[in-house]
This record gives structure tokens, C-alpha cells and sequence, in this order.
């Protein structure tokens, strides 16, 4: 049977074929939305193969990895876990992930904001509120709202699709926030060539929290992936 590859040419077949058969890390493994505790239950051990198959030493997680359905400004489903066992839930499924990936890059997403937005409506001062990192238990991760990596700028992706804000901010860009898109696009001019790449997703489409979405497109389960000092990016879609 032919070997799974993404879509590439061959030259840069080859780079991933010498990564792979080296010794030598590097690249970028990064991790779609979680929106735990409503994540599929194989995303993980998809990403951890990835991580494994293509050697890449920074985890970026894009964004959104609590859900926080609970505290949602939209209606919340009354028949769902309450506020605390959701998020002692999240946070149970969440070691899991701090166990696979003990070091990591974490974007805050909009869902991941919802309590302090919520804390901060209601008058509450920042001294009064928990890091991420105490609450999810998860203290080798550094939570951030954008963080650049080899000229990469990785966000969230509340402002717009990824090629968008690639062509806005002159620089190449990867993002998460839309469920259904996952792809790499390259914008080349004279003088430059950067891209903007949507990432997907790892939720559970069919869970409760996720009703909202049940007649739009089905999400785009995969990761992203970008070697070589951020010159070859690329999406790695889950099989379903």
C-alpha cells in the first residue's frame, strides 16, 4: 500500500522524508480547537501520531480548548452538565493532553475567555481570577493571545479567515476558530511569499454543546503542521 503524504511536490516530499529518517527535530505540530470536555476521543492519539510522524518540537494549541458551554452570552442547553461538572470534566480530559504534550504554546480563543468576560461584566477584578494554567492544571503551558515562530504568526482567528489576516498583516499566518476550513494557501508577490492556514478541528460534532452548528457543514477534523523553520506548512486530515 503507498504511503499516506500530504498534498506536496516532491521536493518537499523529500524534506519531510529526511526529517522523518533523521535524528534531527524541528517543526510545528498544531492542534485545532478542543473545546473540551467535547472533543472526539481519537483526536488525541491522532495528534500525538503526527507529532510522532513528522519529529516536530513546538505544540501549538490554536485556541478554545475549554468549551465552557455553561458560562456561554447563548443559550446553554438546561439539560447539560452544570457549571462544575463540566469544568472538572474539562479539566480531567485536559491532563490527558498535558500528559501527551507537557510543553506547549496555547492561543486564547473565545471560548477559553468566556469566564473572565463574564467576570469582567460583572465588576470583578482581575485579582480575584485564576491564570488558565491554575485552573486547567496545566503549568508547562504558556497562554497567550498571539505568539510568532519562524516568522509565523499563530492567533486565534476571531477577525477573519486565516489568508485574510495573512494579507493584512503582511506575514504568514495560522489559525483555528473556524470548524469547517482546513487548508494552506500561499499569497506571492515580487518580494515575499507568506501563507494562511486554517488548521480544523478536533470536537465532537454530535455532543450537546455543539447543537448550534448541527445544520451547517461538518467540522474539518486535522492538524497543521509546519516544518523547515515555517517554509513548508501543510494540513493532516483525520480519517472519520
Amino acid at each position: 500500500m503507498e504511503e499516506f503524504r500530504p498534498r506536496l511536490n516532491r521536493e518537499e516530499w523529500e524534506i519531510i522524508r529526511g526529517i522523518r529518517n533523521s535524528n534531527r527535530g524541528g517543526g510545528v505540530l498544531e492542534i485545532g480547537d478542543l473545546h473540551e470536555p467535547f472533543c472526539l476521543d481519537d483526536y488525541l492519539p491522532f495528534c500525538i501520531e503526527q507529532k510522532q510522524r513528522y519529529k516536530t518540537e513546538k505544540i501549538v494549541f490554536i485556541g478554545d480548548i475549554i468549551d465552557n458551554h455553561y458560562a456561554s452570552y447563548h443559550e446553554s442547553d438546561p439539560d447539560g452538565m452544570s457549571a462544575l461538572d463540566e469544568l472538572n470534566h474539562a479539566i480531567q480530559r485536559i491532563k490527558k493532553w498535558r500528559d501527551a504534550f507537557p510543553k506547549a504554546v496555547v492561543i486564547i480563543g473565545n471560548h477559553d475567555r468566556l469566564v473572565m468576560r463574564k467576570a469582567f461584566t460583572a465588576g470583578i477584578s482581575k485579582k480575584w481570577i485564576k491564570s488558565y494554567k491554575e485552573v486547567l492544571e496545566t503549568p508547562g503551558w504558556e497562554f497567550t493571545e498571539e505568539h510568532i515562530l519562524n516568522d509565523v504568526l499563530y492567533v486565534h482567528g476571531e477577525q477573519g479567515g486565516a489568508i485574510a489576516r495573512a494579507k493584512a498583516d503582511l506575514i504568514s499566518t495560522v489559525q483555528g476558530h473556524r470548524h469547517t476550513e482546513a487548508y494552506t494557501n500561499f499569497v506571492v508577490g515580487k518580494n515575499f511569499k507568506i501563507f494562511g492556514k486554517q488548521v480544523g478541528c478536533g470536537i465532537d460534532k454530535d455532543s450537546y454543546a455543539m447543537a448550534y452548528a448541527k445544520a451547517g457543514r461538518k467540522p474539518a477534523i486535522g492538524v497543521g503542521v509546519t516544518l523547515d523553520y515555517g517554509r513548508l506548512p501543510f494540513n493532516v486530515m483525520m480519517d472519520l
